[in-house]
């Protein structure tokens, strides 16, 4: 059974979820410019000259990383989209939620446009093996960083609140 948790906030739920959207705002400010300047880099990879150059599975690998970094930009700017369109019809927790959910999505695409991305740039830059397993250390990295020390956390959490409860 989920014990009800007590965060010391006196708050009702529109408050909470006006509170929650300017804290996802932020989030959104920080994800949305590295993706945006990450996305116009991949753009104008296809019009430098050396492009034509590219081994077909390079080539391959830009066509993914192009749409995964569109796909990443979609999800990560949609939260926008979708509070303006549902503004003003008291559906603010809703939004919050349904928001929340397309930037978890936009963070899984943004680890796999990295990822992608630094495949093909090593490919091209070493043109050996390495750099597979370079990309596979860093997608690691990223993996800790963005999901494993969270989710480490809320188990944590879970399990003090556990204990606490039991006392």
């Amino acid at each position: 059974m989920a014990v009800a948790r007590d965060d010391g906030r006196q708050e009702s739920p529109e408050e909470r979820a006006d509170r929650q959207w300017g804290e996802l705002l932020q989030e959104l400010r920080v994800a949305q410019t590295g993706v945006q300047i990450l996305f116009g880099f991949l753009l104008a990879v296809v019009f430098q000259p050396r492009f034509a150059e590219l081994a077909e599975a390079d080539r391959t690998i830009y066509v993914v990383t192009v749409i995964l970094g569109s796909s990443t930009a979609a999800a990560l700017i949609g939260p926008v989209s979708y509070h303006r369109l549902l503004s003003g019809r008291r559906m603010k927790p809703q939004t919050v939620a349904w928001a929340a959910r397309l930037t978890i999505l936009g963070l899984v695409l943004l680890f796999c446009t990295m990822c992608s991305a630094l495949l093909l740039i090593l490919r091209v830059a070493l043109h050996n093996q390495l750099a597979l397993w370079l990309v596979a250390g860093m997608a690691l990295w990223f993996a800790v960083c963005w999901f494993v020390f969270p989710l480490w956390a809320i188990a944590r959490d879970n399990r003090q609140e556990a204990t606490s409860s039991e006392s």
